[in-house]
């Protein structure tokens, strides 16, 4: 790839990243650009190393947290010399900026520096490149697959790779762990069939009595390659598939897509739609929590909080199902708003469910938060550092209960989060019981929100004009020959983005949800990669078990609230 262009290094260098990296490397910063705000720098691979490492450690930088790291394969595109592109993804919390690195790879024995010494979450990131595009980590510890089974035959998310193709189910592997020759260690293995993991996670343990020296985990049971399907899909399409990533909070998916996109295509959705989405999706925050910690004390041995929280749940899926007639799976958003209007009891309805979170929060509070054997089970177990959690990638509750106050609503505003006045919960310990402390307040801030949107609910259309973007309403279709003309295109070309690409995000319910999404200008994405909170999360789950207790193990899972559709996509 040749070398950045005069006039191009040149605007570079206005950027503390940019200028900083021009200084060391030269010509080894082959090209930088900025698209809707996203600030991406291509490196020769030969500098990608060197450039993260500099990224992370430079005082005027101080990108620590690490997001992602993925593959695209850009077959058949005549402007690239090479097939291949690795793409990382880091944000400084200190100046809250993200930043995208990039170095491209050749088609034959594509390969560059691994970077799992200066980022522990890039293990599991490189291995699922690895595995999806072939992709190899020079130095990686474990370089094998993840997602697919070992007797996976080629790459599935190579452009070349038929996407019909079907292999056999995922088998176990009988041995996740190196064990000694002659070890008296018992080594037990912990799901997936096992309550505490609800049968979508496996992780092999060496005990010593019941302390556990050694884990390994295996991932991949829920795994259907979203990210392929979404290649033969349209941007609306793919928001059903959204849903299914974290099913707990489907709504918060679906919104997090349509920003990604409405970035993409530079629209808008109209206010009205803004605050029903921050409505819909503070509701699926305050189920999430819920449903995670009445799972967690399920798992710990104690039923009656489980049938508390799940009454407010309960009330939450009777007022999406009269939004849009599903409970779980919404598939309500739309590109430039939502689907349709909220029905005329809306608020009414709201502050019926608000009355019962508030009333289940208190509820719950005092059958846990000084329950003594609660409080035994969590505090001072499953702590994590914040330098650990921002290396491995962590966001959320999770990076919040470790010390690290970033939450994109306060950080990032998006959808008029900037009008709406509420507080972001810290921990100190960065334990289980933190990360239940953080929840916990989170549902009350939550309902905060909630209440200031719904008085503040705008007057007006819950759905762009744009009809490049939506379609017109079924009343114009059936009675004006344009609206009609202008409904067939639309729905045969599908949304035609521009030529580029950006990563959308949003605050989830385990954290920072995030899209990478490269468009050629088609009407099916070139590339969609989701930025899943509970990969980087579960990733460090063995880690932090070793030396513990079994019983401590279980504990420790649920507080990491791993939703299995999300991790496996």
């Amino acid at each position: 790839m040749p070398s950045m262009p005069a006039l191009e290094r040149d605007q570079a260098l206005k950027n503390p990243a940019c200028r900083i990296l021009t200084e060391k490397f030269g010509e080894k910063i082959l090209r930088v650009t900025e698209y809707r705000g996203d600030l991406a720098i291509t490196v020769d691979r030969s500098a990608w190393k060197e450039a993260a490492r500099t990224l992370r450690d430079h005082p005027e930088l101080d990108y620590k947290l690490f997001l992602d790291l993925c593959g695209v394969d850009y077959l058949n595109d005549e402007s690239r010399p090479d097939r291949f592109e690795v793409a990382l993804h880091l944000y400084s919390v200190t100046h809250k900026h993200h930043i995208r690195l990039k170095t491209a790879l050749p088609e034959r024995n594509p390969a560059c520096d691994s970077l799992t010494d200066i980022y522990k979450g890039a293990n599991w990131f490189e291995r699922e490149a690895f595995d999806l595009y072939g992709i190899a980590f020079l130095g990686h510890p474990n370089l094998t697959r993840i997602l697919t089974h070992d007797d996976f035959v080629g790459h599935p998310m190579r452009k070349d790779f038929p996407t019909g193709k079907r292999f056999v189910t995922k088998k176990p592997k009988e041995w996740l762990l190196h064990v000694p020759k002659g070890s008296e260690h018992l080594v037990l293995n912990i799901g997936p069939s096992h309550p505490a993991m609800h049968g979508c996670f496996r992780v092999q343990t060496l005990l010593d009595g019941e302390t556990i020296r050694d884990a390994e985990a295996e991932i991949g049971y829920l795994h259907r390659n979203f990210e392929k399907m979404a290649e033969e899909r349209t941007y609306w399409q793919i928001i059903p598939y959204t849903d299914r990533l974290n099913y707990c909070s489907a709504f918060i998916n679906g919104h997090g897509w349509a920003l990604a996109v409405e970035k993409l295509l530079g629209v808008a959705a109209p206010p009205r739609a803004e605050a029903i989405r921050v409505i819909l999706s503070e509701l699926s925050r305050i189920m999430d929590h819920l449903v995670c910690i009445g799972a967690n004390v399920v798992d710990l041995g104690a039923i009656t909080p489980f049938f508390v929280v799940f009454r407010a749940r309960e009330e939450i899926y009777d007022l999406l199902d009269s939004v849009c007639g599903a409970r779980l799976t919404v598939s309500y958003v739309r590109i430039g708003g939502v689907a349709q209007d909220v029905p005329d009891d809306f608020d009414a309805r709201c502050h019926n469910a608000l009355k019962w979170i508030r009333e289940v929060a208190l509820q719950m509070e005092n059958l846990l938060t000084r329950n003594s054997i609660f409080v035994n089970r969590f505090k001072d177990v499953g702590v994590f550092s914040k330098e650990d959690a921002l290396s491995y990638g962590w966001v959320g509750p999770c990076l919040r209960g470790s010390g690290v106050g970033y939450d994109i609503r306060k950080d990032h505003p998006y959808s008029g989060y900037e009008q709406y006045d509420f507080d972001v919960p810290v921990g100190t310990v960065g334990d289980c019981y933190d990360r239940y402390l953080v929840r916990v307040e989170e549902i009350k801030q939550s309902a905060r929100i909630i209440e200031q949107a719904l008085g503040k609910l705008p007057k007006g259309d819950f759905l762009t004009h744009d009809r490049k973007v939506a379609l017109p309403p079924k009343s114009e279709v059936y009675s004006n020959i344009e609206s009609l003309m202008n409904h067939f295109k639309l729905v045969y070309d599908g949304i035609l983005a521009p030529p580029g690409e950006v990563y959308g995000y949003v605050e989830g319910a385990n954290g920072e949800l995030g899209y990478y999404i490269v468009s050629d200008g088609k009407k099916h994405p070139a590339r969609v990669k989701v930025r899943p909170p509970c990969f980087n999360i579960y990733q460090a789950y063995p880690q932090m078990i070793k030396g513990t207790l079994i019983a401590d193990a279980v504990a420790v899972i649920g507080g990491l609230n791993v939703v299995a559709g999300e991790l496996d996509r």
